[in-house]
């Protein structure tokens, strides 16, 4: 049996019947270094490194769920030592005043009180606070009763990240794969590149899937086992999945 992609993890044991017990935790790299800039994020960034030289102290940067706003956010707060404010912390810190720079993340669903979130912003403004704001949707589409904060979220200046090209999503996995120690060959990247939806989201469910798929199996990551993680991704019957399987297996030959 060929060797697993990597030793095993703190935590992860081997099963009865030579299969591994899972512990798959992992922590992404947030580092400045790790971020990978391509077309659909280079404004963002170039942005948020020309801090403290902003025209205003709103920012906003959307963008669908792992497309690098954490990031680009954590690169942030570490070049200024903002904070990030915890959705209880909003209305004390308006109260508060003074202008370190604060980080609000998932703007549009982590469950901010309104009144509280529109205060801060009104601080902000008010006594030039940098604030980053990160959001999945478009102001039009936050929840919120009143249009008090999406008033005072449409002037800052937003910027929408996208990660959809050929190359970008490249890049995504290696880091994916880097951040779980997982060595895979280019060529089985392109495969998944070109036959997955387009989404950063579902490359990060297809390296999650692929990483637990081989531990399970002691296995490296092969074009077939791609195959198998793109049908079940897409809900495809067990059949569906070993013709695929198949037809990889030839290639891989």
């Amino acid at each position: 049996m060929t060797s697993p992609t990597r030793p095993p993890k703190a935590g992860e044991g081997v099963a009865p019947g030579g299969q591994l017990a899972l512990e798959l935790g992992h922590t992404p790299s947030h580092a400045e270094a790790d971020f990978l800039v391509g077309e659909g994020n280079e404004l963002a960034l170039a942005h948020l490194l020309a801090f403290p030289n902003w025209p205003g102290p709103l920012t906003l940067i959307i963008g669908p769920a792992s497309a690098g706003k954490s990031h680009l956010a954590r690169i942030w707060a570490d070049r200024t030592g903002a904070r990030v404010a915890g959705a209880d912390e909003l209305e004390d810190l308006s109260r508060q005043g003074g202008t370190a720079p604060l980080v609000i993340e998932d703007v549009d669903r982590a469950g901010y009180e309104e009144a509280a979130l529109f205060h801060l912003l009104n601080q902000s403004m008010r006594d030039r606070r940098p604030l980053l704001m990160t959001a999945r949707e478009p102001v039009s589409g936050w929840p919120y009763v009143t249009d008090d904060v999406k008033s005072r979220a449409r002037l800052a200046a937003s910027f929408t990240i996208e990660a959809t090209d050929d190359i970008q999503l490249s890049q995504i996995f290696v880091k994916l794969f880097g951040d779980r120690q997982v060595a895979v060959d280019p060529r089985i990247i392109s495969y998944l590149v070109a036959r997955m939806e387009r989404e950063p989201e579902e490359a990060t469910a297809l390296a999650d899937l692929l990483d637990r798929l081989a531990l399970e199996r002691g296995t490296r990551i092969t074009r077939a086992l791609a195959a198998e993680a793109l049908a079940i991704r897409r809900g495809e019957s067990g059949q569906a999945a070993m013709d695929i399987e198949l037809e990889s297996d030839d290639e891989d030959e």
